[in-house]
């Protein structure tokens, strides 16, 4: 029988012991290198280090080990008689099995403060030269990246004592996914080393982890699943952890995100309540339950199966509000022993932990289009106070100012056209998605109704008309936050005057289309 050798060379080694105990009792022979090798050998297994097959020893603190005709014509031979003959003619044997995987680069430039030196070291050659030789040969050669393939592996061999080629494609699939993930890593990374993390480069790389099949996308006639992006933890929701209800949906996810990156541009604690990824309901409250509380009556009809946001941890007074009524999902950093007691009276419920970790996120977002894809910074512009221009003959009281500020930051998350009503730290109103501005701000202030009086009133862009300001006027608004910069503005100004309202100015649009 011919003697069969897998060449095993991992930076994880979870699971390598056992499953090389298993290739060597199903008969198969181990080459190995450096940490590996050891590894092996302390286990009490039979290895050959490389060097033995090579002739030639590790050398530059490691660097070239395996890059050796010995090695990789093992690797790329083909089975035939005259690949075969050739390596017999030159002493080399072939390798069946190549178990690699890499250095973990995203890992280390993921690290606070790492240098260019430690990035450097963990830039693997001689691993991904070997994954793709043998997902090249995969035809002949089996290759394992990923450490949870073990038993897949072994259980074919014990059963028919080989892995047979579909197996052996979707393995090799799976290697250049890794190696390409890899690569891409390193790519971004150096990129912004170069450039910074404004700069948009020749070439966009977008890799993911899918964390998990969905059942279906926006409608059950469309696929869809879930991705992390690497080095995405605490404090994102591809990091997040659910702890009860039923199975995330892709909606879900839409309006969890929605929902966690609006209450995240508050220092209070503050509720959202999505639909749709538009919220029908934000307040801020001295408890997470008062916010919610506030937030519910914002508008309980649209509430009614929304998505709930949280920027505190849930505790039992809150989850004592939002079970008495039907709710999709809540997120929050995390739920209190208390809190997930009470939750158990609805089980349903999905209830998703972020943690509190800062999850950044991207530095781009990216959006398809036909044929492609475009990229832009995520609009994370603040402000200070006193970069607001009141353009007015009256300027808002303080209590006014405030109000403005927390619509200002509600309105962002809104899409557009977009206006928000607000008092007290509670949305009142909100018109979402129209097709002219006055349109959405009769949709706010008829949602707001008789509370519109002494409110104020938030645009995403400016006012093309004074219209806009018109019907704030009529419903009782008492002051307004938009950017300006239309070449009526003056129209809007002295509509603003006539009615005695604050206007201020920020400079800044808020489109979210």
């Amino acid at each position: 029988m011919t003697t069969r050798w897998a060449l095993l060379s991992v930076w994880d080694k979870t699971g390598l012991v056992e499953f090389a105990r298993g290739l060597v009792e199903l008969g198969w022979k181990l080459l190995s290198t450096g940490g590996t090798a050891r590894v092996l050998e302390e286990a009490g297994l039979p290895v050959t280090h490389v060097q033995e097959v090579t002739g030639f020893p590790e050398i530059l603190d490691g660097r070239v080990k395996t890059l050796h005709p010995r090695i990789h014509a093992g690797i790329l031979a083909r089975r035939t008689p005259e690949h075969l003959k050739q390596l017999e003619e030159l002493g080399i044997g072939t390798i069946d099995l190549v178990a690699v995987n890499l250095y973990p680069f995203r890992e280390t430039v993921a690290r606070p403060g790492v240098t260019t030196e430690e990035a450097i070291d963990t830039i693997d050659i001689g691993g991904p030269a070997m994954v793709r030789a043998a997902a090249k040969n995969h035809e002949y050669v089996t290759v394992i990246v990923n450490p949870s393939r073990y038993s897949q592996v072994l259980a074919q061999l014990r059963e028919r004592g080989e892995v047979d080629l579909f197996t052996r494609r979707m393995l090799a699939a799976e290697a250049f996914a890794h190696t390409a993930a890899y690569d891409a890593a390193i790519a971004l990374y150096w990129q912004r080393e170069i450039y910074g993390r404004e700069h948009l480069p020749s070439f966009f790389f977008l890799v993911g982890e899918k964390i998990q099949d969905l059942r279906y996308g926006e409608n059950p006639h469309q696929r869809a699943a879930f991705y992390r992006l690497p080095g995405m933890g605490s404090g994102t929701l591809a990091g997040s952890l659910k702890l009860q209800g039923k199975e995330l949906s892709y909606n879900n996810l839409m309006d969890l995100d929605a929902a966690w990156n609006l209450v995240r541009e508050f220092h209070d604690p503050a509720v959202a309540i999505i639909k749709h990824t538009n919220p029908c309901g934000v307040a801020l409250g001295e408890t997470p339950a008062i916010a919610y509380c506030k937030a519910l009556q914002a508008d309980p009809v649209s509430a009614f199966g929304g998505i709930v946001g949280c920027n505190r941890p849930v505790d039992k007074e809150m989850a004592q509000e939002m079970v008495k009524i039907f709710l999709e999902a809540v997120i929050a950093p995390f739920f209190t022993p208390e809190a997930l007691e009470v939750l158990k009276a609805k089980p349903q419920v999905r209830l998703v932990a972020a943690g509190e970790g800062q999850g950044e996120g991207l530095s781009w977002q990216v959006r398809p289009v036909s044929g492609g894809f475009l990229v832009q910074e995520p609009d994370v512009y603040d402000f200070a106070e006193q970069e607001l221009k009141v353009v007015t003959q009256r300027k808002p009281t303080e209590e006014e100012l405030k109000d403005l500020l927390f619509a200002w930051k509600v309105v962002k998350h809104v899409k557009s056209n977009a206006i928000v009503v607000a008092k007290d730290g509670v949305t009142l109103g909100v018109g979402a998605g129209q097709m002219n501005r006055v349109g959405a701000a009769r949709i706010a202030l008829e949602q707001a109704k008789e509370k519109a009086r002494g409110a104020i009133l938030a645009s995403d862009a400016f006012f093309p008309f004074a219209d806009t300001v018109e019907e704030a006027a009529k419903a009782g608004i008492t002051a307004i936050i938009q950017p300006g910069g239309s070449i009526r503005d003056e129209e809007s100004i002295a509509c603003a005057n006539k009615y005695g309202l604050a206007m201020v100015f920020t400079g800044v649009r808020h489109f979210r289309h």
